[in-house]
């Protein structure tokens, strides 16, 4: 399971939730939280839910909002190909100026805007965006090493004004200068604000945000004052502009088995994959009225958990000595065992291709 690097007094925190058809929670669902009613069954006479086509739901959302944010990167392949043919859709330069990530080292952003841009620069600077970050996950990820190239090769299809941006929205570290866990315990969420503050919304221009949906939720009652989302501190000078995906259901209180069996009954006949907008008319509400009433706008199914797949890491990530020993100095440093792993050919040699173990 993929996950980040996080303050060490969050660590000790327990989280649940409910996958059904969501990608892997990162590790910022790792809180407790308090008790909340839950029901046994759902037989709501409220509105069904509409489940309709991701790619054409999320470019029109962009009708109405200024930024639409979902998770991206965080080991799941059915998300993440889904996320590349929404890039790769005709439609999505004409509603979208900016994609904004999770992976991406803010002191790098002259590189980034160059390399998108079109211009040359050697793929060993531009790697440096998403291999440097504070985030653990992101150092072996294969998505932002296809996500990167296919906007550059989008972007030279278009004119300069109409070309995508992409945006680095992780806090600026130089590793060749890190010796302590200190100098890597940064302000995650008030730099991805900062940055969509002062580069997407003060400009009014359109974003795609690519984040651990910890990082996008409207509210999150949870947290302790000052370790909110980004989107949610954000939100306190620009509210309603924003139109949040959650891919995971976190519930705040077990969800009964009942509950989870008739609900993937019930989602059994959705199109794989699909987007349900509108929640708060929906039964979803009943499973828990919290999260899909002031958490997230839209719920993303992706199919049954056993069957989603895994993002393969390529292997030439790993066959980079000088890169894995770059990570086990990182992963001393930061006291990071997940780091440290991830540095290590899988057990056996062997690869799953499944997201979860049935």
């Amino acid at each position: 399971m993929a996950e980040d690097h996080q303050p060490l007094h969050l660590r000790s925190f327990m989280f649940v939730a409910l996958l059904l058809g969501g990608a892997l929670p990162d590790s910022r669902a790792q809180v407790s939280r308090p008790k909340a009613s839950t029901t046994q069954s759902v037989h709501s006479r409220r509105n069904d839910v509409k489940p309709e086509d991701p790619t054409r739901a999320i470019i029109a959302a962009f009708n109405k909002y200024e930024v639409v944010g979902m998770d991206a990167a965080h080991g799941n392949k059915d998300l993440d190909d889904l996320i590349l043919h929404l890039v790769r859709d005709p439609a999505f330069p004409n509603a979208v100026n900016d994609v904004v990530v999770e992976c991406g080292n803010s002191l790098y952003q002259p590189i980034l805007d160059r390399y998108v841009a079109g211009e040359d620069v050697p793929q060993s600077e531009v790697q440096k965006v998403w291999r440097d970050t504070t985030v653990s996950m992101c150092s072996v990820s294969g998505f932002y090493e296809i996500l990167f190239p296919v906007v550059r090769r989008i972007n030279q299809t278009l004119s300069p004004a109409k070309q995508i941006r992409v945006l680095a929205g992780d806090p600026p570290l130089d590793w060749t200068k890190v010796k302590n866990q200190s100098e890597v315990m940064l302000d995650r969420d008030g730099t991805i604000a900062s940055v969509m503050e002062k580069e997407v919304l003060s400009k009014h221009r359109k974003a795609l945000m690519l984040f651990g949906t910890m990082h996008l939720y409207h509210s999150n009652r949870i947290v302790p004052a000052g370790l909110e989302s980004a989107v949610h501190r954000y939100e306190m000078k620009y509210p309603g502009v924003t139109f949040v995906i959650g891919t995971n259901i976190v519930s705040r209180a077990p969800v009964p088995p009942a509950v989870i069996d008739e609900m993937k009954t019930r989602m059994a006949s959705w199109t794989v994959p699909s987007l349900v907008q509108n929640i708060k008319d929906t039964w979803l509400v009943e499973v828990d009225n919290y999260y899909f009433s002031q958490m997230v706008d839209a719920y993303l199914y992706l199919g049954p958990v056993e069957l989603m797949l895994a993002e393969p890491r390529p292997a030439e990530i790993f066959l980079d000595k000088d890169y894995m020993d770059e990570l086990r100095r990182r992963a001393d440093i930061i006291e990071d065992r997940f780091l440290t792993d991830q540095t290590k050919p899988p057990e056996g040699g062997h690869f799953s291709p499944f997201l979860s173990v049935p």
